[in-house]
């Protein structure tokens, strides 16, 4: 039996241990670099920058190696990949409009702290893009990781499960790729418990908000969906809910109410705004 032959008989297997060998690379990548500095420092950042970057090179060419004819009678692997023009406008405005929503109640807290007015200083911005940790975690982290997790994995992940399936299963591997973190809190001290508790808390939040962005992903056939949503939610964090008990009464019940305002909206609108006719997403791969 050729290779080729054994491939197209494996074409599952081999597809699902390829993004189980990204997903490794993908945060092996990042320890290469033999160092006692932490994660924050520039140069840390720097080499980082460059690790990403050559797993972004490497991603796509087992995309494009394993990607089967028959998927592609459908459309071209860029659309897969979710590139393409059509489309582009609705796919960078409409699914950061609906994650928006579903952060009602941050927002509304920021609104009223004042800290939004920071958005209209042009310093804010021009120190922000000086700011090595701030370009991580912004642009490097969100682009990196959608690109390698969400456009070069699900279209292989797709030729094998159910759409719905991709879903869940994609993404639970993009949390495994974040418990990286409990090695790096274990070195900077914490306790093992503590570590622990926090690394466990990151996976279950980053597997719920990357089959978000899955399914952002799949209904919009676009790789900008969800790379906007994934700024917007790197960059306002998860909701500190300690935090609303600091406002005076009235203003803590009005943030409250939009926190479930805002779930309730999320919910109803989901299905209608990432409906595929809005971004002519011909695949239409989640229905």
């Amino acid at each position: 039996m050729t290779s080729i032959h054994f491939i197209e008989e494996n074409i599952c297997l081999i597809s699902g241990l390829a993004c189980v060998f990204l997903t490794f690379s993908y945060v092996g990548s990042l320890y290469i670099w033999r160092s006692n500095l932490s994660r924050d420092h520039p140069t840390t950042i720097k080499r980082r920058f460059l690790s990403v970057c050559c797993m972004m090179l490497l991603a796509p060419v087992f995309t494009h190696t394993l990607l089967k004819e028959e998927m592609l009678q459908k459309g071209d692997i860029y659309e897969y990949m979710g590139f393409r023009m059509s489309g582009m406008i609705s796919a960078l405005f409409v699914p950061l409009i609906l994650t928006a929503i579903l952060f009602l109640g941050p927002l509304t807290m920021h609104f009223i702290a004042g800290t939004w007015k920071l958005y209209a200083e042009p310093m804010y911005w021009l120190s922000s893009w000086q700011d090595l940790v701030w370009l991580r975690n912004h642009v490097m982290a969100p682009l990196s990781e959608e690109w390698v997790f969400r456009s070069c994995m699900m279209p292989l992940l797709l030729q094998c499960l159910e759409p719905l399936t991709a879903v869940f299963t994609g993404p639970f591997l993009f949390g495994i790729a974040h418990f990286h973190h409990l090695h790096e809190m274990l070195v900077n001290g914490r306790s093992l418990k503590s570590a622990l508790f926090i690394a466990l808390f990151q996976f279950s939040f980053t597997t719920v908000f990357g089959a978000y962005s899955a399914y952002l992903f799949l209904r919009t056939g676009h790789f900008f969906a969800p790379l906007v949503a994934h700024i917007f939610c790197n960059h306002l964090g998860f909701p500190n809910f300690i935090e609303v008990f600091h406002f005076p009464l009235l203003q803590r019940l009005l943030i409250i109410c939009n926190f479930f305002l805002g779930l309730f909206l999320w919910c109803y609108l989901l299905i209608p705004l990432t409906d595929p006719y809005i971004y002519d997403n011909k695949l239409q791969l989640l229905t």
